[in-house]
């Protein structure tokens, strides 16, 4: 007997998991999750001969507690080798091998896939043969179609999915026989029936409740229509909706009703801001109930909901985080994206669950335009190849024209976008040119209500002290930690609401995913896109006919745009120029027609697509040099916590003391702020910073680094004198 999974009880192996059981489950489950896009047979093949290394006697005494490490993933890819053709083969071996390490590059005989694949020796895995039958699929092809004729990315994709089919497969098997009480938490939802009743009795309340006039009435409209065009095969839409166009919930009906008009599997709504998220997913939540809605990334904690979340409830979000099996997933482009061109195990596990499915890409402009392209193949590619839609919605809709492949062009669900950004236009914007500091604060002190954004971390502190002798006054930026910064904002909305002095200058942190409304904006000059950000903030309840947005240069030396946001500012200026109305959506579409043309090849900046191509006929791809590459935020930075309130405070005196900080990861998320490694080494060199668990980093010396209106203090290290100076 042959076992691939044992127990405590290493005299009576009856309770332990036989591996012709084990590889029969993981190919048939395997099989399952391939079928979404017609590669059962290769998923099968995949979970029957990816642990048959463990055929070996030495892997069998290692089960019998002998101390020796023993390959057996190379083992089921070079067996591939000799059973089937060099297509089926190569794509086997790719997803074999990888199963417990990740998806390795094709490399040479020196190193990566090929030189495992050389492997001389390994044990004698042959008696697999007794027990399992490998079924022919030599006849077998993909179902695929090229997007921009790109046949390399589009096999390496294709790759990556099956490996995610293999890969969760294995887990679930596995975790079925070893941990039997969590497996039977898993995909335990309510079903899709349910939930559409919950949300058409929510909606059908918030249309009874709401005003008639024609805001509203727009509303409606736009609702109707979203619901309209569910009717539509799966394909690629846009959704231009302005602010205040209510496109949120839209946009989830489209969504319900398109998944249940084409029998489509879930839901996934990408946002870039953890704040909009935040929003988003509790909207969700209300609707549909804590236990259909997983909120994906690394601030949340589910500890953190009310009380409806058992403990049994967070396990069962936690599970569902690993492999998104639940109905809807609300997450942040760098999860979802960073996952879809990861190699790592962990990552991967959950992208097969994108087949077959509905996703939203909310405020899609945010996309970073270095990976522009990557993400656009890889929206393609689930839409052309695996029976996805993909929605892209924004107010300010990006012009993807001569990005996109024909075939997934979008169709727009609005039949008259135009019409409604007059419908809810609610501001003017005039262009002040350059202005210096000095009269910046006199026009900011000289309302009541005003915020002010502006490009650099530096400037919004010197503004802010020029500021800071009237009261009312409060900065922002990325800084603060997030509890303090939330803190602040509920101070300055109380201020807003109640109609009392408030200035606020921020960084353009605020632009995106906060619900605030002040009646006038001053911005600093940057891409259209992000002053139409900006303009979001202002009359956004529409209580003014128009509020004001001005748009200005500063002439200060701390406020000058970075080397990027002098680009894009320089082609808003072009369009300040040519437009009446900077943020209509002519002058939009032109915006962005110029930015992409402008950055040509520096929309894919790492080359990540040439990469799939250089050896597609030799289906080699290099997937662990993908995985480093990227990255949507540079890894330069290192997170230091803030001992902001008495919260993180006993967080961090518990971990000190028992040295266990995995269970505190999530809610330290919430106190920590992002610094350069020059800032955190010469933090360091003066013992600011301490550490526990080796892991995490505190941030010592209270207020001489840490501002409850600033927050963490911008500093430089002068190496000849070993202090700190402004």
């Amino acid at each position: 007997m042959y076992y691939a999974h044992s127990t405590n009880d290493t005299q009576d192996k009856n309770n332990w998991q036989p591996l012709k059981d084990h590889l029969e489950n993981v190919a048939n489950i395997a099989s399952r999750f391939s079928r979404e896009f017609y590669a059962e047979q290769l998923g099968y093949v995949s979970g029957l001969l990816h642990d048959i290394g463990k055929y070996s006697p030495e892997f069998q005494r290692r089960l019998d507690g002998a101390n020796v490490r023993v390959d057996h993933s190379t083992a089921g890819a070079k067996e591939a080798r000799k059973l089937y053709g060099e297509f089926q083969s190569n794509i086997l071996a790719y997803i074999i091998t990888g199963h417990h390490g990740g998806l390795l590059n094709s490399g040479s005989t020196e190193c990566g896939l090929q030189k495992r694949l050389l492997e001389t020796f390994l044990p004698d895995y042959s008696a697999y043969k007794s027990e399992i039958l490998t079924p022919n699929i030599n006849e077998f092809r993909p179902r695929l179609t090229p997007i921009h004729n790109g046949m390399g990315f589009t096999i390496s994709y294709y790759i990556r999915m099956l490996f995610s089919c293999l890969v969760d497969a294995d887990f679930l098997d596995t975790e079925r026989f070893l941990s039997p009480d969590k497996s039977s938490l898993r995909g335990k939802y309510e079903p899709f029936d349910t939930l559409f009743k919950k949300f058409d009795d929510h909606m059908n309340t918030v249309h009874l409740k709401a005003e008639d006039n024609p805001i509203n009435r727009y509303r409606r409209e736009i609702y109707e229509q979203c619901r309209e065009k569910a009717e539509l095969p799966p394909q690629m839409f846009s959704l231009t909706v302005p602010t205040g166009g209510g496109k949120t919930l839209s946009s989830m009906a489209f969504a319900l009703d398109h998944l249940k008009k084409h029998d489509l599997n879930r839901i996934f709504y990408v946002i870039p801001y953890t704040s909009i998220i935040e929003q988003n997913a509790d909207i969700f939540r209300k609707i549909f109930g804590n236990q259909n809605v997983l909120e994906h990334h690394s601030n949340y904690d589910p500890k953190n909901e009310n009380s409806e979340n058992t403990d049994i409830a967070q396990e069962k979000l936690k599970l569902s985080s690993e492999n998104w099996d639940i109905p809807i997933v609300v997450t942040t482009n760098v999860q979802f994206f960073e996952s879809l061109f990861s190699n790592r195990v962990s990552r991967c596990r959950k992208l097969h669950n994108l087949a077959k499915s509905v996703i939203i890409l909310d405020e899609a402009q945010m996309l970073p335009t270095g990976f522009l392209k990557p993400c656009l193949a890889t929206l393609s590619e689930l839409v052309v190849n695996y029976g996805s839609t993909v929605v892209i919605c924004t107010a300010t809709q990006p012009n993807l024209n001569g990005l996109l492949d024909e075939r997934v062009k979008p169709v727009e669900i609005m039949r008259s976008p135009q019409e409604l950004y007059e419908a809810f236009r609610r501001v003017h914007v005039t262009d002040l040119g350059d202005l210096d500091d000095s009269n910046l604060s006199a026009r900011l002190n000289a309302r009541n209500q005003v915020l002010c954004i502006v490009n650099t971390r530096t400037h919004a502190q010197k503004l802010y002290e020029q500021l800071s002798r009237s009261n009312g006054c409060y900065h922002l930026s990325a800084r603060m930690c997030p509890v303090h910064r939330r803190n602040k904002l509920n101070e300055i909305k109380d201020l807003l609401k109640n109609g009392a002095e408030c200035r606020v200058v921020s960084t353009q942190l605020i632009e995106a995913g906060v619900d605030i409304d002040f009646p006038a904006v001053y911005r600093s000059k940057a891409g259209i896109d992000s002053v139409c950000q900006a303009s979001g903030r202002c009359n956004r309840e529409g209580k003014l006919d128009f509020g004001e947005v001005y748009v200005f240069r500063s002439t200060e030396t701390y406020g000058k745009a970075t080397s990027w946001q002098s680009r894009v500012a320089e082609i808003g200026s072009m369009i300040f120029d040519e437009w009446d109305d900077p943020l209509s959506l002519p002058a939009m579409n032109r915006y962005f027609q110029k930015l992409y043309s402008y950055e040509g090849d520096e929309l894919d900046k790492k080359r990540i697509l040439p990469s799939f191509e250089e050896r597609w006929r030799d289906i080699a791809f290099p997937f662990e040099d993908v995985a480093g590459k990227f990255n949507l935020i540079e890894n330069n930075t290192r997170d230091i916590i803030i001992p902001y309130d008495d919260k993180v405070k006993y967080i961090i005196k518990q971990i000190q003391q028992t040295g266990f900080p995995g269970k505190y990861m999530r809610r330290l998320q919430g106190y920590t702020v992002s610094i350069y490694l020059e800032e955190f080494k010469a933090l360091e060199k003066i013992n600011a910073i301490s550490s526990i668990a080796d892991r995490f980093f505190i941030l010592e010396g209270g207020e001489d680094y840490y501002s409850e209106n600033i927050g963490l203090l911008s500093r430089k290290y002068d190496s000849e004198n070993p202090l700190f100076i402004i």
